[in-house]
């Protein structure tokens, strides 16, 4: 399955379509859905036309990403030490041959949730960044199959979120979560992310304030774009 995130699929608001705006055509939807399944193709993963919906409905909002919030604590010279508060996410477990296979498979599923298939029948819009929850292996040489993505609740839900439709997604409250971010660009694969934990622990040097079995990547653009921004977050263990 496609790995269809953000920029294409830009993170939306919640308002329906303007009355007088023109709905696609058959042509254009055709496009657009071979446009991702060309996309698709390239992550090794089929795009099931169950996807055409959500697709045109994400592509025809307007382009507003809701930025989730957190606070700066500390900007050191390669990281920033952040904190984000209490929050409701979305989130799906896949543990898929390929990282970028769990990650476009677990998205498609929320994709579904925001567009409507929740208890509100609404469409949610969009946040940035996606976050993936990931784990290595006992020797940190490679990671663990189950990857988790999530997805924060825009604010107008946080009180009352939405129930989703499909039993594989799950609303989670987390606490506090206190993180040192680093950003870097490209491809998300299991070797890049590897090389972007060695480096951040080099620079980090010895420390146990900071989890080393479990780590997060965030994605913030369109997997097409070669040099899209993502950051690696080491999570600070609980004081």
């Amino acid at each position: 399955m496609a790995r269809i995130t953000l920029e294409d699929l830009n993170g939306l608001d919640d308002e329906s379509l303007d009355e007088d705006e023109e709905p696609m055509d058959g042509e254009e939807q055709n496009r657009l859905f071979s446009h991702w399944e060309t996309v698709a193709s390239t992550h090794q993963v089929t795009l099931p036309q169950e996807m055409a919906g959500p697709i045109m409905q994400m592509t025809q909002h307007s382009q507003v990403r809701e930025p989730v919030p957190y606070v700066s604590l500390v900007q050191h010279e390669k990281c920033e030490e952040r904190l984000y508060p209490a929050g409701k996410w979305a989130c799906v477990t896949k543990g898929e041959p390929m990282y970028e296979q769990s990650i476009s498979m677990g998205f498609m599923k929320l994709m579904r949730y925001i567009c409507k298939e929740n208890s509100t029948g609404r469409y949610l819009g969009m946040t940035v960044p996606v976050v993936n929850e990931i784990r290595l292996s006992e020797e940190g040489t490679e990671l663990l199959r189950d990857v988790t993505t999530t997805y924060y609740l825009p604010g107008e839900f946080q009180p009352d979120p939405p129930l989703p439709t499909d039993p594989d997604i799950r609303i989670v409250e987390r606490q506090p979560l206190r993180v040192l971010t680093r950003v870097f660009y490209g491809v998300t694969t299991e070797e890049t992310i590897l090389r972007e934990i060695r480096l951040l622990w080099e620079l980090l040097g010895s420390t146990d304030t900071v989890l080393r079995e479990s780590y997060m990547v965030a994605a913030y653009e369109n997997p097409s774009i070669p040099q899209r921004r993502n950051e690696i977050w080491f999570i600070r263990r609980a004081e």
